[in-house]
């Protein structure tokens, strides 16, 4: 009998790549996303790789009766990966009171529907944002919370709070602070999908390379890093997935007992944005139109992981390079009109 993993966002760029490597690792998934910030184009990339329709209701996580139709409907849900959020750094900053109420409300009513159904096991998606600038870098998961560089960040650092708070009335909760993930599936039938204007790196340069934008806009190449502009860790959403996979796993073989962890989620290696854009021209033959603008606000300067704790604990290895992720990135791009 497999289990079944309630999976919110899951028609998003993360939760669909999860949702692939869910099922190889022999998981049956229920999609809940209300295609706010994506439409139906990777449910149909899931479904060509699966060879079957995924599971899918479409509904807002913030509605707690929608939420407790589909766990009544579904019935046995194992677990809820809950990657349902607003997530622009920049948006954020624009329209703050939209992510406190999305992404704040959409996890206190999965917890309290979670209870109602006797559902312990959760996975959160956290980001590296929790830690504002961090003092040292690599960053482990010791350093303190400092002041949010956005709200975005601020509503990561009060999620991980409320998980800190409600794991000990009946959860086993792991928070996983994703770095920066890119790519797309290697088949190409799932990548990143942005619905107008992109916030990430990534979909900015290949939409650049490909002509839908006229130019990149390099945010700022006077900050303190190796050549000026903001430095990140990159990492493979097919890596971030199978990350998912195995913290799902790692939470059922703990005791009965409530539990509560976080775990950082990148390479290590810290790139910065003209390295990446370098990197990408290297690997496609493509050469981008950018320039230098303004800092933007809510970015912090630098920032890569201490993942020790992860690799250690999970036995978990990021397998993809910063190079495969960009050809992978670039496939996705190039393949996109046909879709």
């Amino acid at each position: 009998m497999r289990e079944k993993i309630l999976t919110t966002g899951g028609a998003g760029f993360i939760g669909a790549h999860t949702v692939v490597e869910l099922h190889k690792a022999g998981f049956d998934t229920v999609i809940i996303d209300n295609l706010s910030r994506t439409d139906e184009t990777l449910l149909k990339g899931i479904e060509k790789i699966l060879g079957h329709k995924p599971n899918f209701y479409k509904g807002d996580c913030c509605d707690a009766d929608f939420v407790r139709s589909v766990f009544k409907k579904e019935g046995n849900v194992a677990g809820v990966i809950h990657f349902a959020a607003y997530k622009a750094v920049g948006e954020s900053v624009e329209k703050p009171l939209d992510y406190y109420r999305n992404n704040i409300g959409s996890l206190v009513t999965m917890l309290e529907v979670m209870k109602e159904f006797s559902v312990k096991d959760f996975i959160f998606s956290s980001s590296c944002t929790v830690y504002g600038q961090p003092d040292i870098i690599p960053v482990d998961e010791t350093a303190p919370f400092k002041k949010a560089e956005s709200p975005y960040g601020a509503t990561k650092q009060m999620c991980e709070r409320i998980l800190e708070d409600a794991h000990s009335t009946g959860y086993r909760i792991i928070s996983l602070r994703y770095f920066n993930p890119i790519g797309a599936h290697p088949s190409g039938n799932l990548g990143e999908l942005p619905i107008g204007v992109p916030s990430n790196l990534v979909p900015f340069v290949t939409q650049t390379a490909i002509g839908k934008r006229k130019k990149l806009t390099i945010f700022g190449d006077d900050y303190d890093t190796i050549d000026g502009s903001n430095v990140r860790d990159f990492i493979h959403v097919v890596d971030v997935a199978d990350a998912h996979v195995k913290a799902f796993e790692y939470l059922q073989k703990k005791s009965s007992g409530n539990y509560y962890d976080a775990f950082n989620l990148g390479t290590g290696e810290g790139v910065s944005v003209l390295q990446l854009i370098n990197k990408f021209e290297e690997v496609t033959g493509v050469k981008l139109n950018y320039e230098i603008g303004p800092r933007r606000p809510g970015d912090v300067v630098k920032v890569y992981a201490n993942a020790s704790k992860i690799k250690t604990q999970m036995k978990w290895q990021p397998r993809f390079s910063l190079e495969e992720g960009l050809k992978h990135s670039w496939a996705w791009e190039e393949r996109l009109p046909s879709q």
